[in-house]
């Protein structure tokens, strides 16, 4: 069950302790776009975003990984002027190599945010990146989430048993 506990659990990327992970040694940010850097129903980076991925960038670097579609994504690459990997097949770790090698990083240098420990969490600590769940920005989801939901569940009631993990208790 070890693989599937994040690093760090915060509220929101507002949340996080950036500062922390610097002086860790990370180097890149990967952030999960649906429902981590925005909503499924948002197309756009709003303001906040917008500010936040520049202050990052200026220490990070950022690139954005997503299971969705390049169209999904393009608006906030574009918008956000970020790298990205699209249909990343997460947590299966092919595209998350890629990017290990394109920037010519270590799996210690890199953190992935993201708010689904089936995807996002599994993904990152199969990779033995540092990971950061955060919570999903809206409960308004596809209905495949649902099902992935319903499993994590399952996930959180045991490692909750085993004093492992608690929703809403977060750590850094």
């Amino acid at each position: 069950m070890d693989i599937f506990v994040p690093d760090m659990y915060t509220q929101s990327i507002y949340t996080i302790n950036y500062k922390k992970l610097k002086k860790r040694g990370i180097k890149c940010l990967l952030f999960d776009l649906n429902n981590t850097l925005a909503s499924y129903s948002t197309d756009y980076p709003d303001k906040a975003l917008e500010e936040l991925m520049f202050e990052l960038g200026k220490d990070f670097k950022i690139v954005i990984v997503s299971n969705s579609n390049k169209n999904r994504i393009r608006p906030f690459k574009e918008k956000l002027n970020l790298d990205s990997a699209y249909k990343s097949h997460k947590p299966f770790g092919k595209k998350l190599k890629k990017i290990m090698s394109i920037y010519n990083l270590k799996d210690t240098e890199i953190a992935l945010i993201g708010d689904t420990i089936l995807m996002d969490i599994w993904g990152g600590n199969r990779l033995n990146f540092t990971t950061i769940l955060v919570n999903g920005i809206s409960e308004d989801e596809p209905f495949y989430m649902g099902i992935i939901r319903n499993m994590e569940k399952r996930i959180i009631k045991s490692l909750n048993k085993k004093g492992i993990l608690y929703k809403g208790k977060y750590y850094e």
